[in-house]
């Protein structure tokens, strides 16, 4: 059926007509993509010279035309697109006339509630009009005739055309500085869990841009998989619109699922997997292309110069020089190209040798060598000589500049082809909130970042390596640190290392959250904790590349995940581990020694038997490559030991809004007055910080903690009507609380760890749930990475003993229903 025909069906051409049609067609789910969008345009187009021809015909004015611009002037029109329309006139008309025909077509698209973007103007009025916004120009470089006079539209769009051509100097830059504006507002769409198909860097509006490059003839886009990356994302926007029923563009969370499903595949991940190819796509031509203008327009103004030197001929000298960079590659014009003697039919090695040297000059591959290496260079031998392992660890080690060589080799497919398990992890998205990047671009942050501590270890090569395979098993059942150990083993021999250095990459994958984890979780004075750490390095040297590589991880995942606090308790940890490794056995610590701060506000709890604090603000402190770690404010107490001391705690802070960033809670012996006999106090360490507002006063604190210890402060009821005022947001719903029994995490005591979304009162209730269960706390680590809480709790028995393992269980099952 016709758009025509289903309007004709209706028997109505008026607005209820054209309503129907359209709603029958967006409803039909076999016809969608780009025949979908061109039928409603071709639709609105019938409808609209309907109007357009009654209204003319009414108000008597000739010499008039309705052009569509922008999406809808291309014929992409999507279920809740706006309607970009220009009112184009010879000028013969009076305004009345003018005012009655564009109102007999505005109200009735206003009258249907659809979007409208227009504008009633002369040929000449649109030109300047054009040449003053840049936007208007661009939309007018899509104009298509609806209705009306097409000699007027069609002598508009060749003067708005070479208008464009003739100020490309000027205007491209411009535009370009407007793509980049954007970019820095709205992010890059392939790292985005929530991203804008339209505005983030490599979305829609980059795909208009390259239209509006190639339409000046200054430089041409790679057209290589670029119509389907915009097929990609416009699919996506319309499966969007109609799923939310909104003009939306981007892609929340909560309504992936339903996209994905609407576009037929398998889940929400699959769905920015496919979104993020096609953005990287985008990205990747925008990048070609905008050096492309950059290098012609430089050109074209050194040529008048150059004329007038050489008087009036450009003779040989305007040849790019060609700089030798490394066997087979030249540097030509700001660009790495291969060298004239180049033989890649002969060379397997010359892709990874090019790389390197492009990433270690800080140039860019061309485009044209990386699409000639991908047709022409034959495949490594498996393993792979010495040289191609040098380079891949050259690549690697070349910091910043390593991106955009491994984005470009990404973008012709290489990457997979030197190591095909790396497809399981290209665009792979990573929904936990911490991580700023997707798994593979992660990966080679991470390697960026290695970069940088290369001077710290003896082995630089593995801590490259390891660093850009750490992640590896992402995408494979189970537990992707034992899924990654197989791979990069197999990976570790296909490149080329011996099998001792396999057996080091190995190590450093299955371990390479072993160093942050325990220094965060587990009491490092418990000898067990740091036994349990040079069992699974082995050796020093491990050790040293397990450091370096953690510190690396960490720094590309996000500002979440590292701070001077956690790089200070990792570094006591490997120091305790690299003293062990030397032969030094930790000694049984009968007690942790207490600061000096603590050992002050433990003798004046002694001493007046209340809770003694005090609150210490830390001013902003680097926490790496030149990043600031947020001001916090680390809150000491001391306390009498007394049942629910640690809830009463936490419920105090959370009454005060203060968030819980780490905590530590210690139980010691300190001698009494006398001396005959030993007080157990507590000593609690809280880093914390204002959710907004100011922080409360220290006194304040101390008394509501008074008052929650002797039960005259119901922390419950208070939180619970707080939460009942205020009730939460519309969000993804979070996983449920995992709560489990470390294995083997110490011998003093059992380990409870606790998994859970961190929310106020969070720490309040874990500490409830524990004093319900009868079971002391001897001490807890707690940390938050972003929206998640793992939180690690050194409980015995009323003995001092460890939990039996069913009563560990038991404990553990309370504390998870309590969170639930």
């Amino acid at each position: 059926m016709t758009s025509t025909e289903a309007i004709t069906e209706s028997e109505d051409s008026g607005p209820s007509g054209y309503a129907a049609a359209r709603l029958r067609l967006l409803q039909r789910e076999k016809r969608s993509g780009p025949p979908r969008r061109a039928a409603l345009a071709r639709l609105t187009d019938e409808w609209l010279t309907g109007l357009f021809t009654a209204a003319a015909t009414r108000a008597g004015v000739r010499g008039a035309a309705l052009v569509a611009v922008g999406g809808y002037g291309r014929g992409e029109l999507s279920p809740r697109s706006d309607l970009d329309l220009l009112l184009l006139h010879d000028g013969s008309a009076d305004a009345a006339a003018l005012s009655a025909l564009a109102d007999g077509i505005w109200y009735p698209v206003w009258d249907l509630g659809l979007a409208l973007d227009h504008s009633v103007r002369t040929p000449g009025e649109a030109r300047r009009t054009a040449g003053e916004d840049l936007k208007v120009q661009l939309g007018l470089l899509d104009a298509r005739p609806v209705a009306g006079d097409l000699g007027l539209v069609a002598s508009l769009r060749t003067a708005i055309l070479a208008d464009w051509r003739n100020q490309a100097p000027k205007r491209l830059p411009a535009l370009h500085e407007l793509c980049q504006e954007r970019a820095e507002r709205t992010g890059e769409l392939q790292f985005l869990l929530e991203p804008d198909l339209k505005e983030a860097r490599g979305g829609l509006r980059d795909a208009t841009a390259l239209r509006a490059v190639a339409a000046s003839w200054v430089a041409d886009a790679p057209r290589e998989g670029l119509d389907q990356a915009r097929r990609t994302l416009l699919d996506a926007r319309d499966a969007l619109h109609l799923t939310t029923g909104r003009a939306t563009d981007r892609l929340a969370l909560q309504e992936q699922d339903q996209v994905a499903q609407a576009l037929g595949l398998l889940d929400a991940d699959a769905l920015l997997r496919q979104v993020y190819e096609a953005a990287r796509t985008v990205s990747y031509a925008t990048d070609v292309t905008w050096r492309e203008v950059d290098r012609v327009l430089r050109a074209r103004s050194v040529r008048p110069r150059l004329r007038a030197m050489l008087g009036g001929g450009l003779g040989s000298r305007t040849t790019p020089e060609r700089a030798p960079l490394a066997d087979g590659v030249v540097e030509a014009d700001g660009e790495v190209v291969l060298a004239r003697a180049a033989r890649p039919d002969r060379d397997p090695v010359l892709t990874l040798r090019a790389a390197a040297a492009a990433a270690e000059a800080g140039l860019p591959l061309s485009r044209h060598l990386v699409r000639h290496l991908a047709t022409t260079v034959r495949p490594l031998p498996v393993p792979w000589p010495p040289e191609a392992r040098e380079e891949l660890v050259t690549l690697l080690g070349a910091g910043e500049p390593t991106i955009g060589v491994w984005e470009a080799l990404e973008a012709e497919g290489i990457i997979t082809r030197l190591l095909p398990d790396w497809e399981r992890v290209h665009c792979r998205p990573q929904r936990n909130p911490v991580h700023t990047w997707t798994v593979d671009r992660h990966l080679v942050e991470t390697a960026v970042r290695a970069a940088s501590l290369t001077r710290r270890v003896h082995r630089p090569d593995l801590l490259l390596v390891a660093a850009l395979l750490h992640d590896i098993g992402k995408g494979w059942p189970g537990d992707h640190s034992v899924a990654g150990e197989v791979i990069a083993r197999d990976m570790a021999t296909r490149i080329g290392f011996d099998k001792h250095d396999v057996g080091v990459i190995a190590t450093l994958v299955r371990h390479h959250l072993l160093l942050v984890e325990t220094a965060t979780r587990r009491d490092l004075d418990d000898p067990a904790t740091v036994r349990s750490v040079a069992e699974a390095v082995s050796t020093p040297s491990t050790l040293e590349l397990l450091h370096a590589l953690t510190e690396a991880d960490a720094l590309a995942t996000g500002p979440a995940a590292w701070s001077t606090w956690r790089a200070s308790l990792v570094t006591d940890l490997v120091k305790r581990v690299a003293a062990v490794l030397a032969g030094e056995a930790p000694e049984e610590p009968e007690e942790a020694a207490p600061s000096a701060e603590h050992e002050r506000l433990a003798i004046e709890a002694l001493r007046t038997g209340e809770p003694a604090l005090t609150l210490h603000t830390h001013p902003e402190e680097p926490a790496g490559d030149g990043e600031v770690e947020p001001v916090g404010v680390e809150l000491l107490i001391a306390l009498p030991d007394r049942p629910g001391v640690l809830p009463a705690a936490a419920g105090v802070l959370a009454l005060h809004r203060l968030t819980v960033r780490a905590a530590d809670l210690r139980a010691v012996e300190l001698p009494n007055e006398v001396g005959e006999s030993a007080d157990l106090l507590l000593l609690l360490s809280w880093r914390v910080a204002a959710e907004y507002g100011s922080l409360p006063q220290a006194a304040r604190l101390r008394a509501d903690l008074v008052r929650a210890l002797d039960g005259s402060l119901d922390i419950r009821a208070r939180l619970a009507e707080r939460e009942a005022a205020y009730p939460r947001r519309r969000g993804v719903k979070a996983p449920p609380p995992r709560v489990a029994v470390a294995a083997a995490g110490s011998r003093r005591a059992t380990v409870i760890e606790v998994r859970a979304q961190d929310a106020p009162g969070l720490l309040h209730r874990i500490g409830n749930a524990l004093e319900r269960s009868a079971v002391r706390v001897r001490s807890a680590h707690v940390s938050t990475l972003g929206a998640n809480a793992v939180d690690a709790f050194y409980v015995t028995g009323a003995d001092g003993e460890p939990l039996p393992e069913l009563r560990a269980a038991e404990v553990a099952r309370e504390v998870e229903k309590a969170l639930g």
